[in-house]
């Protein structure tokens, strides 16, 4: 477009101002020429008038004034001398001569006559009787009274001088405005081309090129300009990069965070995000049936409740079976809330530590209150002399033995797993040969399961011999599995020992057809002191203290390997340990 470059604004606004003063000067020029052209023809008549009429005084004889006012009237004007009402016309000189003038014509008109009655010196334009010639007519008085000397001249010659100086006028403006048309292209173009060049930097800065430049090349306003500009990205470089890395910075803080980061603007868009956050999202969207484009409902009650109370809300959600606190604080832009910033902290961890601590005071307490009664009772009985015989005091004395050796063993075990999971393991690494090792361990229970009528296996699989491990340690682990399967093995069932290589590991697993555990349980078995709640711990079969499984936990893990439970309620439970060849204790 005409009016989207400023060259073209510029050199239009020079060309219109110039424009129009030239036409005003023009117009002036023109007006002022073409009276004056006039008005020197009408003094040059008046001159001629008043040289004849100095001649008619000066010599009598008139035939010579004749002469001599025909030699000096200009050959496109004629003499007309009115003296004593006789009427003498010069002779014209001009291919078309004026006509001649009537006397009376003279004396009838009302401006010229006055030239004979008043003695005034008169001028007229006017068209001559009976033709269409315009004519300039001046008139000057006898001084002796007796008439007057007329000059008259056609219009059409003072017309064409006009004519010609209006041509000049015209030429010379339209030079002008040619000159006027390049000049002012030509500051245009100089005075916006350093613009031009500020404004592909300032793109280039929009772009991100900040190292961008605009050449300095005059020290006048746009010079000033150039300057302001390169200081400019010089300084907003330096202020993006300061905000990008405030940015980096702002981003792995929230990042590494264990709590989940969520911000929310006041759309319901969720605009920030950390990877516990994305979780929980993912978490919330996959219970809910959510799809995973569309924003949980939570957040926009949350954003709801912040906006209309403008304070801090709290939410405590439960996910998964885990559960979730979202505490929302609102965003302000000046005076008026533009979103929410959430933390959404999972307490599911801490909430069961902090159970399993309660829970831990209270099985410990528990487990030490029965044998410290037995044996405050036992030993009451003996010394109030109750038991009268020595068998039933030999009896109440082996009563309080076991149940001392049974606060030992709480004890002890208690002090292993504290020292198990301090990271003091104190574990003996053997060559151990596989074989004769799972025999005599499943040969240990064998009266036990036939007693209950339980079929116990073993399954051997594995090609190597030998296998390096702390042969106590992980007889202590396989002794508490295959008593607890037999445990909890209804009679007639069957509890099997398979043992295989897979790849780089010893697998050992210990899979049993008894009540199994409920599915709620198994994330917690391994637990200090946690006991399901339903079949495995019935009234009918006798339970463990809650350290036994905790204490193959960390054996295991001493030895760089895993455990794994799965079990289906009433269909039976599976421990698979994972050892690998060759174990560094740590």
């Amino acid at each position: 477009m005409l009016w989207g470059s400023v060259v073209n604004k510029l050199w239009l606004t020079i060309l219109v101002l110039v424009s129009v003063v030239l036409g005003l000067l023009t117009f002036l020029l023109l007006e002022f020429f073409g009276n004056f052209h006039i008005e020197e023809a009408e003094e040059s008549l008046m001159q001629t008038a008043a040289k004849v009429s100095i001649l008619l005084e000066e010599i009598d004889d008139r035939s010579t004034v004749y002469d001599t006012a025909e030699r000096v009237q200009d050959p496109n004007s004629r003499i007309a001398i009115l003296q004593d009402d006789e009427l003498w016309i010069s002779e014209p000189d001009e291919a078309e001569p004026l006509p001649d003038v009537d006397q009376q014509w003279l004396l009838d008109d009302a401006v010229l006559n006055k030239a004979v009655t008043e003695g005034e010196d008169v001028s007229k334009q006017l068209i001559l009787p009976n033709t269409d010639r315009s004519v300039i007519v001046v008139g000057t008085p006898l001084q002796d009274g007796s008439g007057a000397v007329y000059v008259y001249q056609s219009l059409s010659v003072v017309k064409e001088t006009g004519n010609q100086t209006t041509q000049i006028i015209l030429l010379g403006a339209g030079i002008a405005f040619v000159l006027t048309t390049v000049f002012a292209f030509f500051l245009s173009s100089r005075i916006t081309k350093p613009l031009i060049k500020m404004q592909d930097a300032a793109l280039n800065v929009a772009r991100g090129e900040f190292g961008t430049k605009v050449p300095v090349v005059t020290h006048d306003e746009i010079g000033m300009l150039a300057t302001a500009l390169n200081k400019m990205g010089k300084q907003l470089e330096f202020n993006i990069n300061a905000l990008s890395q405030e940015k980096e910075h702002l981003a792995r803080v929230v990042n590494a965070m264990v709590d989940g980061v969520v911000m929310i603007n006041r759309q319901g868009e969720l605009t920030v995000t950390n990877p516990p956050a994305e979780e929980f999202i993912h978490d919330w969207q996959f219970e809910n049936g959510e799809t995973f484009h569309e924003v949980p409902g939570v957040w926009l009650e949350i954003m709801e409740s912040v906006v209309s109370t403008a304070s801090e809300v709290t939410r405590e959600v439960t996910i998964q079976g885990r559960e979730w606190v979202i505490i929302a604080t609102p965003l302000y832009d000046d005076a008026a809330i533009r979103g929410a910033v959430a933390v959404v902290r999972d307490m599911t961890q801490e909430r069961r530590l902090n159970k399993l601590r309660e829970d831990f005071i209270t099985n410990i307490t528990h487990e030490l209150r029965t044998p410290i009664s037995l044996l405050q009772g036992y030993s009451e009985a003996i010394i109030d002399d109750i038991a009268d015989t020595i068998e039933a005091k030999n009896e109440l004395a082996q009563i309080i033995h076991d149940e001392s050796l049974r606060i030992g063993r709480l004890v002890n075990q208690s002090l292993d797993l504290a020292r198990m999971e301090a990271g003091d393991t104190n574990l003996v690494m053997e060559e151990v040969e596989i074989n004769p090792f799972l025999e005599r361990i499943v040969r240990k229970f064998q009266g036990l399961a036939d007693e209950r009528e339980i079929k116990l296996g073993l399954v051997n699989a594995v090609d190597k011999r030998t296998y390096q491990f702390a042969p106590d340690a992980i007889e202590q682990v396989l002794t508490n599995l295959i008593d607890n399967a037999i445990t909890h093995t209804e009679n007639a069932g069957a509890v099997q020992v398979l043992v295989s290589d897979d790849k780089d590991q010893l697998v050992m697993i210990v899979k049993d057809s008894g009540s199994g555990i409920p599915e709620e349980d198994l994330p917690f078995v391994f637990e200090r002191f946690y006991k399901a709640d339903k079949s495995r711990t019935r009234k009918t079969v006798r339970t463990g203290n809650g350290l036994g499984l905790a204490i193959a936990k960390n054996i295991i893990q001493a030895h760089d390997g895993t455990i794994k439970v799965t079990s289906k309620l009433h269909e039976g439970t599976t421990f698979t340990i994972r050892l690998p060849r060759d174990t560094n204790l740590t």
